[in-house]
């Protein structure tokens, strides 16, 4: 056999090879402990979702996965670590809706969310609602929306991700309101209790005992479908504007160029999880559902995420930060 005959045959095994190796690394993944980035401070709810599943999905997979809290530039300091991890599987990142869809929409991100990661699993969805104070002669979205149409009206908002869904709402409803900024979700709240400003979108976990004590008053929640801790509320879409969908979300992601085989585990590691009732449980107590499906939904459900609010933000005028 010729060098060049043996150099043919080398260079065609050798994928196959590699891929072996591959897959039967990935068959006793993981082999040692596994860093879970969370890119916010501890206590938030990204931050509880990522504790939560960490601790699970390592006693379903046998090794522990720690969670490293990277706070910082509205998340985007640690979601640059997860991009630029080794993609072995051994560094992993809880992505969601402000840092993978609406970050890289406002400002410049040092990361490209769409190329720089290989989704895992979508973990959770909840959703926002829209609540005014007693004082606001409206008990529905119609007569709201008809009241916004007659007279001035302030909206609190303590981030993008509670700001960006009353822009997507005034845009389908045609109605005009003044934002009010506020540096926190618990003094916006305390702002439409006070009747400082009428109304808010706010999460579900910390509206819902306002309204049943009746500080506040729902008229709708802003997700695909109705919150299980009102079930009464409809959807916004239910109340008159079909296509309003503002679901607040998480996720895991790997570094792109993870293995196939390693994420595929990871995959079918965390939907067993999810479909916990402990974990079902847990997260319906925290006002959010268990999501789940398969990492290419996943990567296609972030891509629908980022292309949506990047129309609502040229719609509103937002001037992208460097």
């Amino acid at each position: 056999m010729t060098m060049n005959t043996r150099r043919t045959l080398w260079m065609a095994v050798l994928p196959m090879l590699m891929q072996t190796g591959i897959v039967a690394a990935s068959d006793s993944y993981p082999v040692k402990p596994v860093r879970f980035i969370s890119p916010f401070s501890p206590g938030g709810g990204t931050d509880t979702v990522a504790r939560a599943l960490a601790l699970r999905l390592g006693d379903a997979l046998g090794k522990t996965f720690i969670v490293d809290n990277r706070p910082g530039a509205e998340g985007i300091i640690g979601t640059e670590l997860g991009a630029r991890a080794p993609a072995d599987g051994y560094t992993l990142l809880v992505g969601n809706l402000g840092t993978l869809a609406i970050n890289p929409n406002l400002r410049k991100v040092p990361y490209d969310p769409l190329k720089d990661f290989a989704p895992v699993i979508q973990t959770t969805s909840s959703s926002t609602v829209l609540v005014v104070h007693p004082s606001v002669p409206a008990k529905s979205v119609q007569e709201f929306v008809s009241l916004a149409k007659q007279r001035d009206l302030n909206y609190g908002a303590s981030s993008s991700g509670t700001y960006l869904p009353m822009e997507l709402f005034k845009q389908m409803a045609g109605i005009r309101m003044t934002h009010v900024p506020y540096k926190g979700t618990g003094p916006a709240l305390a702002g439409v209790m006070s009747g400082e400003v009428q109304v808010m979108f706010g999460g579900a976990i910390s509206t819902t005992p306002q309204v049943k004590n009746g500080k506040l008053r729902a008229l709708a929640v802003a997700g695909s479908r109705r919150s299980k801790a009102l079930p009464q509320i409809p959807t916004v879409a239910e109340a008159g504007y079909p296509g309003y969908e503002a679901d607040t979300w998480n996720g895991m992601l790997a570094p792109a160029g993870t293995p196939r085989p390693v994420v595929t585990r990871l995959n079918a590691a965390m939907q067993k999880v999810l479909a916990t009732r402990e974990v079902v449980d847990y997260m319906v107590a925290d006002g959010a559902d268990p999501a789940g499906g398969t990492p290419a939904q996943f990567a296609g459900y972030i891509r629908s995420e980022h292309a949506k609010w990047a129309k609502v933000i040229r719609a509103a005028n937002m001037k992208r930060s460097g």
